[in-house]
């Protein structure tokens, strides 16, 4: 994998690499990535596995090599205080309220010691406290250069670093937060760079959707109401005797927002959580509040610009703002509410390969527009643009990668409302449109044109799955669509629980599914610590669940992938069903329906692959170093009764395979005091 990475930097090549885990693929790129010579961005999926590369395997590297550390690690703006921000927060009335004001001064003792402003160093801080929401930076917010705070700004430094740093360590939030900036309007948030290497690659496709597409809901819309609020309240703009218009146009938009959320609202079916909106959607009554939203947006963005001009003709009051910072939070509301305006445009007229959806959570509406297609746009904006890229991840493939693997020939058809439509009973089941290993990603990204030249390579795991790892796939429990099938999955479940000991994942498909094992479980075998997603924070749950040593997560999509928990503590992964995405997402159906258009089938070519990859994700949580043991169960019965069931299966690492319970207890009977690795030394479990 060295070299392939290596013969890419130096060529200026694209490659797509598929690296097993065990294979040490983050040195892989790492060591040819510094001994280039170019400057290299390395992308992954999460802030956590930034900071495993930046502090854990960057400095084992450059040891290797004798280098000095050349590489800096950079974050999205949220993460960073902004100065600005905090002073204006400060002598805002909300920021003078008693618990406030104590957030406020550790936040001010930590900015004066702290060297990067990242605000992960306050533990005590959580991601969603009001505080941080209100002094952290953001594309939003931030001034740039004319802002007072500019040469001691955090942002700034971070920045300036990056352009000295040989290698940038990034997350594809960011990269793409910074692509989408290098569009009709130019700007940039990383420096300009000689090659990028994306670890996780196979979130690429998701992760770009959301940045070159178009998101407001009635949170964002609240914050940039809440600061415009503050910015006029320092001008002065806000006091009856300077001028009625302010407050009257503050008012005016927070009541159309409601308005207008509450109108979309009305349409979205009960327990659904997304709704696609046609462009029928835009008439009536919505358009109507439409009009109102963007009128009273517009009026904001001219009353920010009347105080501005006013506050610097006449300057302010004694004991307010520095005139500086006021022009600087006028400026930047001036520019949200344009911004707001303009995006709300671009929902609201849809366009031919965009599809727009409205959301209903916790937080309220929101609504969203991306286009359905990327792959062009990814190939021009990437793979014809930057002179070399390596795409990498455990899981890239999606057929099988073992020449005696069999291919299926059977018909595939699904008979339960949780997967997408099925060719027919008696059709044969097509092969996807492009042969091989990673033609799902290839035609996914834009890479499928055989005149754009890929290197491929497929670089095994070298754990003994055959001696390390048991896959069970009982074919005596219900379908998943029956009414009894999570009262018996939730048995066998139990009975898998007991035999090894705790020390379990149970990984399901929805939050429903989730609650519903959760329940039973713990009804089922009260002696064991259950562990629930969203009772606490990931980070702190796994602590919990590594210090046990007995316990028994049960999560979903976000435990299915990223998740690092090696030794004993982790022995047996449960996954509840094949993970099909949900076939009513607008995103997925908007996709499966260009394939249709198109000739192709939906089923074969975008949900199996699609599925493929998030099941060997689950798989991967087991095996994570040479001396682990354990049992992956997945309980869909469909895997032995539909044709797509062996090509799932034939894409998973190469485990011992049983349908049978007591093959399942001599596998764990003859492990459970074996060393795997033969060193006749302590036990594994």
């Amino acid at each position: 994998m060295a070299e392939a990475v290596e013969r890419a930097l130096d060529e200026e090549r694209i490659v797509l690499c598929e690296a097993g885990t065990g294979t040490g693929k983050t040195l892989a790129y790492l060591v040819p990535a510094l001994a280039s010579g170019k400057k290299v961005v390395i992308s992954t999926a999460t802030r956590a596995l930034q900071e495993q590369i930046f502090f854990k395997d960057l400095p084992l590297a450059n040891r290797i090599l004798g280098l000095p550390m050349q590489a800096t690690l950079m974050k999205g703006l949220g993460n960073y205080l902004c100065r600005r921000r905090f002073d204006e927060y400060s002598r805002s009335e909300e920021g003078a309220r008693p618990g406030i004001g104590r957030t406020l001064d550790t936040l001010r003792a930590w900015m004066d010691e702290s060297e990067t402003g990242d605000l992960s160093e306050l533990s005590t801080l959580r991601e969603d406290d009001p505080v941080r929401l209100a002094v952290a930076s953001s594309s939003e917010t931030r001034v740039g250069q004319p802002c007072q705070h500019f040469d001691a700004c955090f942002v700034t430094r971070m920045r300036r670093e990056a352009e000295a740093a040989r290698l940038v360590i990034v997350n594809h939030h960011l990269f793409f937060a910074d692509l989408a900036l290098r569009g009709p309007h130019p700007g940039r948030v990383l420096p300009d760079y000689d090659a990028v290497i994306f670890d996780e690659a196979h979130q690429l496709e998701d992760i770009a959707t959301s940045f070159f597409g178009v998101r407001v809901g009635e949170a964002r819309l609240g914050r940039a109401l809440d600061d415009a609020e503050r910015a006029l309240r320092h001008a002065g703009a806000l006091d009856p005797l300077f001028a009625r218009g302010a407050g009257g146009a503050l008012e005016r938009a927070r009541r159309s927002t409601r308005d207008f959320f509450a109108e979309l609202a009305r349409a979205v079916p009960r327990g659904e959580p997304r709704l696609t909106l046609e462009r029928d959607a835009w008439s009536g009554p919505a358009h109507v509040r439409w009009l109102e939203l963007d009128g009273a947006l517009e009026q904001l963005e001219l009353e920010a610009q009347r105080a501005h001009q006013i506050a610097s003709r006449s300057g302010v009051a004694p004991g307010r703002a520095r005139p500086a910072s006021i022009g600087d939070a006028l400026d930047a509301t001036e520019r949200r509410m344009s911004d707001l305006r303009e995006q709300l445009g671009v929902i609201v007229d849809g366009g031919r390969g965009r599809v727009t959806w409205l959301e209903v959570g916790p937080r309220g509406a929101a609504l969203s527009s991306s286009p359905v297609d990327l792959s062009f746009l990814l190939r021009q904006r990437i793979f014809e643009t930057i002179p070399a890229v390596v795409l990498t991840s455990a899981t890239l493939a999606t057929r099988a990668v073992r020449a005696d693997a069999p291919e299926s020939r059977r018909s595939s058809h699904l008979d339960d409302a949780d997967a997408p439509p099925p060719p027919p009973d008696d059709a044969e089941a097509p092969r996807p449109a492009r042969a091989g290993p990673f033609g799902y990603i290839r035609s996914r990204l834009g890479l499928s044109d055989d005149g754009v030249r890929v290197d491929e390579l497929v670089v095994e795991s070298p754990f003994d799955f055959a001696r390390q790892a048991l896959l069970y796939t009982p074919r005596d429990l219900p379908p998943p669509a029956r009414p009894d099938f999570a009262e018996r999955a939730a048995e066998r479940v139990a009975e898998l629980v007991r035999l090894v000991g705790g020390g379990a994942f149970v990984l399901t498909t929805s939050l429903r599914s989730m609650r519903a094992f959760h329940e039973r479980l713990r009804k089922l075998a009260p002696e064991f610590r259950f562990l629930l997603q969203g009772e606490a924070p990931k980070a702190t749950l796994l602590g919990a669940f590594r210090a046990a040593g007995d316990a028994v997560l049960v999560a979903t999509t976000s435990f299915w992938e990223g998740v690092d928990v090696p030794g004993r503590a982790l022995r047996l992964v449960v996954l509840e069903k094949v993970p099909f995405a949900v076939p009513t997402d607008p995103i997925v159906r908007a996709r499966a329906e260009v394939l249709e258009s198109e000739g192709k089938n939906a089923f074969m070519d975008f949900h199996v692959p699609a599925a493929a990859i998030a099941l060997k994700q689950g798989f991967g949580r087991l095996v994570r170093t040479r001396r682990d043991v354990g049992i992956v169960a997945l309980l869909d019965e469909r895997v032995h009764k539909k044709g797509y069931g062996r090509i799932l299966l034939d894409a998973l690492p190469p485990a011992t395979r049983t349908d049978d319970l007591g093959s399942v207890r001599s596998f764990w009977s003859e492990h459970v005091a074996v060393p795997v690795d033969g060193s006749g030394g302590a036990p594994v479990v």
